[in-house]
């Protein structure tokens, strides 16, 4: 399972699984991430966290462990 936080800075990625339960889930669902969205990852900080991406033409910031619950292609 590749998740989206290993996905290198300035490629593409398309949202295959949403992990997670409850509240974390329907938060991460309700910025724009669902199943079959492509994401661009435009940078990651220096330690990692956050990393900012561009999904549905706007650009959000994600925590890892977020990042870890969004399985991708």
């Amino acid at each position: 399972m590749k998740t989206l936080r290993q996905v290198p800075v300035g490629s593409y990625a398309k949202v295959k699984k949403l992990h997670g339960e409850g509240a974390v889930k329907r938060r991460i669902m309700d910025m724009g991430i669902t199943k079959g969205v492509e994401i661009y990852i435009r940078k990651v900080a220096p330690l990692g966290d956050p990393i900012e991406i561009t999904v549905r033409s706007y650009e959000l910031s994600l925590r890892k462990a977020d990042a870890d619950k969004i399985e991708i292609e």
